[in-house]
């Protein structure tokens, strides 16, 4: 599962280094990052996995939504999404750049898959603005969600010793204590993602009054996808990213 992931989320960007795939993806350890990135690249073309994404995708929405409900939502964030300044999102900008499914539910995964990727650019904007580097952004977002130290960090590559590490960083800042989030370092979590909410303003307008019913209905799909087991059911998960 995990080099297709990796390489069917890179692959937007063409066949990109791998320093190029671990900056743009953020919160993964550079080294793992690319060893999967290569692994999966090694195993598909990129006309192949970029395929094999937009398939799965399109089948699991498919198999829960009708044509209609996927065009209620698809049509319109699409075409909001399509007009969007793209400065500073690259993962954004490069899946913008593909060519469109023609079905609807494969325009609604398309849909939902530049939604994450223009919120997820304005996330990791937001902690360079914040000073945080991709270990320490781990540390702060696992404490702050409620997961034990290492517990969501480890799974994206970082040791004992560089958490331990990006704690002794984030106490220097006073934003930890042991492994305890500070009020202050609660206060800079939330504020970053303040900013990350901010920087999603523009998609916010250009939807204007279709806003809640794309809301409405995109959340009532996503039910029925969780259900179906086609995304995980934990809460924290789903938090997580």
């Amino acid at each position: 599962f995990f080099p297709g992931y990796v390489w069917g989320r890179a692959a937007a960007l063409g066949t990109p280094p791998a320093g190029l795939v671990a900056a743009t993806f953020g919160v993964f350890d550079p080294g793992l990052i690319g060893t999967v990135y290569e692994t999966g690249a090694a195993g598909a073309s990129r006309d192949e996995i970029l395929a094999a994404r937009a398939a799965g995708g399109a089948a699991s929405v498919g198999s829960v939504a009708t044509d209609d409900e996927c065009a209620a939502i698809a049509e319109p964030l699409l075409g909001a999404l399509g007009g969007l300044d793209a400065l500073g999102r690259p993962l954004f900008a490069a899946l913008r750049s593909l060519p469109l499914p023609t079905s609807p539910s494969g325009r609604l995964w398309r849909a939902a898959e530049l939604v994450r990727e223009h919120r997820g650019d304005s996330h990791l904007a937001a902690l360079v603005g914040a000073g945080l580097d991709a270990v320490e952004a781990n540390v702060l977002t696992e404490r702050w969600l409620g997961f034990a130290l290492g517990e969501y960090s480890g799974t994206r590559g970082f040791g004992p010793d560089a958490l331990d590490a990006a704690v002794g960083r984030l106490e220097a800042r006073g934003w930890m204590a042991g492994h305890e989030l500070t009020d202050a370092g609660r206060r800079a979590r939330i504020a970053i993602e303040e900013a990350t909410d901010a920087g999603q303003a523009s998609l916010i307008t250009a939807l204007g009054s279709r806003l809640d019913d794309v809301v409405e209905g995109a959340a009532e799909i996503s039910a029925r996808l969780i259900a179906a087991r086609s995304f995980p059911a934990d809460p924290r998960k789903r938090a997580g990213g």
